[in-house]
């Protein structure tokens, strides 16, 4: 008989509510200790504030962080080793990847579109009165050759070590199709890698059960450093970024799987909102992939050899809510410095942030390098990038739980079309499948 997630992890309530009770008590002890401003040296500031709590957030972000390599290697060699057996990675792989690519050259082009109708860049604050929040050094994005080259472990060992997850998935590829061709050593091999993916799973279990914990402490630091201030200076082109996110996924997700699967978009989005959760607290598809994973699997009903190689790539290089951001802020930059944008740069914006999605995939800041890089192409000043810094921290947030939710919706495509969905596991009530 199967379990409903909030007995599996113990307590009354589910954890959705736990998590959601967490995050505004952690907003509103923020926003409090914000408006009273006590002074830095305050014990509340520098023990409690910058102490414990912060140190609860970083070491809860840590723990989620601590699973991702190991998980997707084992889970990846899992999946790689059973498509080897049906000669399905090509075909599997070129689906993931196309639909990766759609996705974002849907969401840069329609948040280039809403920009264009609200002109963010025109409203609010004058140019005079709009100051950087902050210097921008830009860093020099790869060029495609070397991204290439990097995709490719020469050490994979020290790939795993360094967190270079193109490479860590690239490896894990190989290394299970060499499992699903060995034979009897390969068999071997592979019941090891299954019995150490049902351990990870229950690891995952465990430090799912302190996120509530986690995402008080991240609130809270969120609530007491939030620059309402900024936001108001912006105010425009940070409600055109919301605006554009809550479309694509509201809207461009569940028609894509509704015309494409059949499935109720609803039921999907329900089941999906723990990962939702976890995503908008960490601001990180990397850290939130132990929760992705876990709920695609056994709430949406993608076998693992579906899952273990799409959620993974999809943290990996899906970035469509960064695409959305580069879309509006190359609009907003261009109107704030009085700049026209023609037809041919904007097409050229369109095709540069849909690719760099890919390129620039391990690199770090990967939203603000690939802006540079979309910005250089059309020829913006990237000083522009300083103008928004000051509400990145929060929009980041926001475009993490639309990538996680991109990635878990082409899962789920990819697994109907391949006839893997388990449909009876998706639209059975809300409850987690036996594991």
């Amino acid at each position: 008989m199967t379990r409903t997630l909030s007995s599996d992890i113990g307590g009354r309530m589910s954890l959705t509510q736990r998590i959601l009770i967490a995050m505004g008590l952690g907003l509103i002890l923020g926003a409090l200790l914000q408006w009273i401003a006590l002074p830095r040296e305050h014990f509340v500031n520098a023990f409690v504030l910058n102490g414990v709590i912060d140190a609860g957030g970083k070491i809860f972000i840590t723990l989620l962080k601590m699973l991702v390599v190991p998980l997707v290697f084992v889970s990846l060699v899992c999946g790689a080793a059973s498509l080897g057996d049906t000669g399905s990675v090509g075909r599997l792989g070129g689906k993931t990847i196309g639909l990766y690519l759609l996705t974002t050259a849907i969401a840069v082009s329609m948040a280039m579109l809403i920009a264009l109708t609200t002109d963010p860049g025109l409203g609010g604050e004058s140019a005079n009165q709009i100051q950087p929040a902050t210097a921008y050094e830009p860093k020099t994005a790869p060029g495609v050759k070397d991204t290439l080259i990097n995709v490719v472990p020469g050490n994979p060992i020290a790939a795993m070590a360094d967190g270079k997850m193109l490479q860590v998935i690239l490896f894990a590829l190989l290394f299970g199709l060499a499992l699903s061709k060995a034979g009897t050593s390969g068999q071997k091999l592979r019941s090891f890698f299954t019995d150490l993916n049902e351990v990870m799973m229950r690891l995952i279990t465990m430090i799912i059960a302190l996120t509530p914990i986690g995402v008080f402490c991240l609130m809270t630091q969120l609530g007491a450093t939030l620059g309402l201030a900024e936001i108001a200076k912006v105010a425009m082109y940070f409600a055109t970024i919301v605006i554009a996110l809550l479309a694509h996924a509201v809207l461009v997700y569940p028609l894509l799987l509704k015309s494409l699967t059949g499935l109720s978009p609803l039921a999907f989005l329900a089941k999906m909102r723990e990962p939702l959760l976890v995503a908008f607290s960490t601001s990180s598809s990397g850290a939130t992939l132990p929760v992705t994973l876990r709920t695609v699997e056994h709430r949406l009903g993608v076998p693992n050899n579906v899952a273990s190689f799409a959620v993974p790539l999809g943290a990996t290089i899906n970035m469509d809510g960064t695409a959305i951001m580069q879309g509006v802020a190359t609009v907003f930059i261009a109107q704030f410095y009085g700049i026209d944008l023609g037809l041919t740069a904007l097409l050229t914006v369109v095709l540069t942030a849909t690719l760099a999605s890919i390129g620039t995939a391990a690199v770090p800041g990967v939203g603000l390098i690939t802006l540079t890089l979309v910005l250089d192409q059309v020829g913006l000043p990237v000083e522009g990038i300083a103008l928004i810094i000051g509400v990145d921290r929060l929009l980041d947030m926001l475009r993490t739980a639309v990538n996680v939710t991109g990635d878990a919706t082409v899962a789920t495509v990819v697994a109907s079309s391949e006839n893997q969905l388990d449909r009876d596991v998706f639209n059975a009530p809300d409850q987690q499948a036996a594991a």
